[in-house]
């Protein structure tokens, strides 16, 4: 801010910058009426300054200013104009979801990842209260605003819809019947119309050429009663995509639902494992008491089995010469097959159980983390990693694991079927209902859509 004030003073502008609040103000609440009200603080405050006309001060918002310097300026007469760089008159959410996806196919990501993941995950951080003033209108607005309005956008704008926003906004202040409005865009200018050499993923600290002059000129005339009217001009703003709506989520899609859900995963998935451990620990622990009390009995009888075994050992042995071979293969022949294949079957029910336990927890907590990991990095720094055929790697082996945890799914559910002992069954059938839900879970985040 410091840089544009320095060369607002340089156009014969008197400046007042002032700190954004950090009391009331978080990356998960803020209120834009207050920071309204904080603005009409620093107007009513530079209104008193020695030299200043009271009847000439405006205010200049930048980004989120966009949204706050017309609010502020419905509010109140003592504001003469209104001066907005890199405005949006989309809903934040809105934005913000546009902002993360436009940030990522700039990297070269497309498929799911974006047209799915991306906006529903910002839908639900909405519903569950975690991103502040999602649904908040801009509109109505601009449409109460009726001071000049000098709006500038850069044309590499990676943090604002460029292309969609200045007709929204005009079509708004109009409404109010305000034609009092001059819109510019600066070329090779990024968000803060400070000059980019990328296409705005970088900020130089030189203002865009012009920018100042525009600035200091517009205000001389709006200041004067002669305000330009309906006067668009620049070049045309590069936006790659449209941004999407992000209507409120449907119940089942809520942050509630979502919690819910991720508890039932965390029980089936993780409760799998850890009914095992338990298992191991508390035999161990069993085994250790008896130890002695075995090792004692054992000592005891060891001589009365001795004896006992010498005198059937011959009775034993006549026996056993008595039987003939074919009756020895068939008896011992046909237990030996069916407790092989048992044994197959139950190896392969566990491995596709711990598949799915494995799996649907990678999948679940992985997805969620590296979601989160590209919203802290999103907008024009999206760092996705590496890359292939337009999608990341982490995306493609989670994707990948969340196939190999539905194909687990149906052979875990046989075993379940199978299964007669109690808790055992209890523990399948937790997993089985977790790997169940997973299917349309994976569906809706987009892990089992390309």
């Amino acid at each position: 801010m410091l840089g544009e004030a320095v060369a607002f003073a340089r156009q014969g502008l008197t400046v007042l910058i002032y700190d954004k609040r950090s009391v009331n103000y978080s990356l998960f609440h803020r209120s834009y009426a207050q920071l309204a009200d904080d603005a009409l603080g620093a107007v009513a405050t530079l209104r008193k300054e020695p030299g200043v006309d009271p009847g000439k001060v405006g205010i200049w918002g930048l980004s989120e200013g966009g949204w706050v310097a017309p609010l502020a300026a419905s509010k109140s007469k003592d504001i003469a104009f209104v001066v907005v760089v890199g405005a949006n008159a989309l809903q934040p959410l809105r934005q913000q979801t546009w902002a993360v996806a436009a940030g990522l196919r700039k990297a070269g990501v497309g498929g799911s990842l974006v047209e799915h993941a991306e906006p529903k995950l910002y839908r639900v951080i909405a519903d569950g209260d975690m991103f502040p003033e999602p649904y908040y209108e801009p509109e109505p607005v601009l449409a109460a605003v009726r001071q000049p309005v000098l709006a500038i956008w850069g044309v590499h704008d990676l943090l604002t819809p460029p292309r969609e926003t200045p007709p929204i906004f005009r079509a708004a202040l109009e409404k109010g019947g305000n034609r009092r409005y001059t819109f510019r865009f600066f070329e090779k200018a990024d968000h803060a119309a400070h000059v980019t050499p990328d296409g705005g993923v970088t900020r130089l600290p030189e203002l865009a050429p012009g920018y100042a002059e525009l600035v200091g000129g517009w205000v001389a005339k709006a200041t004067s009663g002669r305000a330009p009217v309906a006067e668009v001009s620049g070049p045309a703003p590069v936006q790659a995509e449209d941004s999407v709506g992000t209507p409120p989520p449907a119940w089942w899609e809520s942050a509630f639902a979502q919690t819910a859900v991720l508890a039932l995963f965390l029980a089936g998935f993780a409760g799998y494992p850890a009914v095992a451990v338990v298992r191991r620990i508390r035999g161990r622990g069993a085994a250790r008491p008896t130890q002695a009390k075995e090792t004692t009995a054992a000592q005891a009888t060891q001589a009365k089995e001795t004896t006992a075994a010498r005198a059937t050992q011959a009775k034993e042995t006549a026996a056993a010469w008595a039987t003939s071979a074919k009756e020895t293969a068939a008896v011992r022949g046909t237990p030996t097959a069916e407790t092989a294949a048992a044994r197959a079957t139950s190896a392969r029910g566990t491995a596709a159980a711990r598949v799915v336990s494995g799996g649907g927890l990678v999948a679940a907590l992985g997805g969620f983390a590296y979601l989160f990991y590209l919203m802290s990095t999103g907008g024009k720094l999206a760092a996705p990693g590496p890359m292939l055929l337009g999608r990341p790697l982490v995306w493609l082996a989670l994707q990948a694991v969340a196939v190999a945890t539905v194909v687990a799914t149906l052979p875990a559910a046989r075993t379940w079927r199978r299964e007669r002992a109690t808790g055992e069954r209890v523990r399948l059938g937790l997993l089985v209902a977790a790997g169940v839900a997973f299917v349309p879970w994976a569906f809706y985040w987009g892990l089992l859509l390309p």
